[in-house]
C-alpha cells in the first residue's frame, strides 16, 4: 500500500476541506493518506507557533516528504503564488533535494481563491517549480474527468481548484468535490504503479 502526503495551508478552510476531500480519494483508490499542514508565519520575529496545533492537522515534517510514495500540495491564492507558509516550509527541504529523497515521486497540487480570476492556475503552476527542482513527477487533471469539462466554480488540468468567494461564501461544488477526490486516486494510482517497480 502506498502513502500519500496530502500537504496544504489554509486560512480560511477551503483549501483544508478540499485536501480532505483528496485525502479520501486517495484512500477509495486504496492507499494511505497522510494529512499535514503547516504553521502560520508570523511578522513579528518573537513570535513561534506551538510545535503541536491547538486543533486539526499535525504539522509536516521533513520526514513525512521523506516517507512518502506520493505528495499533493496545497495552497490558498495569494496575488497568484503559494502562500508564505507553504513556500517557508518548502524552502527548508534543501537536506531532502541533496539527498534525492523525492526524486522520481509522483506530485500534485491543489489551491482556492476567493475570486473567479484569482490567480488559481498561476499558483498551481508557481508550485510546481519548486518540486520540478525535486526531480518529482508532476500529474494532473486529464479531461477524461468529465467534471473538468462542466465545471462553473474551480478545476484546471493543473489540478482541482476551488473559488470560494470574497467572503468565503461558497461551499465546494459538486464537480469541484469529484475532481478533489479524482485528483488523490489519480495520484495514488501512479505512487503505487512507481513504488511497486
Amino acid at each position: 500500500m502506498s502513502t500519500i502526503l496530502v500537504l496544504y495551508y489554509s486560512s480560511a478552510g477551503k483549501t483544508k476541506q478540499l485536501a480532505h476531500l483528496i485525502a479520501r480519494g486517495v484512500e477509495e483508490y486504496g492507499s494511505e493518506a497522510v494529512i499535514r499542514t503547516v504553521p502560520r508565519v508570523s511578522a513579528n520575529c518573537e513570535k513561534t507557533e506551538d510545535i503541536i496545533p491547538e486543533s486539526g492537522d499535525c504539522y509536516v515534517s521533513l520526514q513525512d516528504l521523506a516517507n512518502c510514495d506520493g505528495l499533493i500540495v496545497g495552497s490558498p491564492s495569494r496575488f497568484g503564488n503559494m502562500s508564505a507558509p507553504l513556500k517557508y516550509f518548502i524552502d527548508q527541504t534543501s537536506e531532502l533535494w541533496m539527498n534525492s529523497k523525492l526524486t522520481d515521486k509522483p506530485v500534485s497540487f491543489f489551491t482556492s481563491a476567493s475570486s473567479l480570476h484569482g490567480g488559481q492556475e498561476a499558483v498551481l503552476l508557481s508550485m510546481m517549480v519548486p518540486f520540478l527542482h525535486h526531480g518529482m513527477l508532476i500529474c494532473g487533471l486529464p479531461y477524461s474527468e468529465t467534471s473538468l469539462l462542466h465545471t462553473k466554480t474551480g478545476g484546471t488540468p493543473y489540478g482541482v481548484s476551488h473559488w470560494s468567494g470574497v467572503n468565503n461564501e461558497h461551499s465546494i461544488s459538486e464537480e469541484e468535490k469529484l475532481l478533489a477526490k479524482a485528483q488523490g486516486k489519480r495520484l495514488a494510482k501512479f505512487a503505487t504503479q512507481l513504488a511497486n517497480q
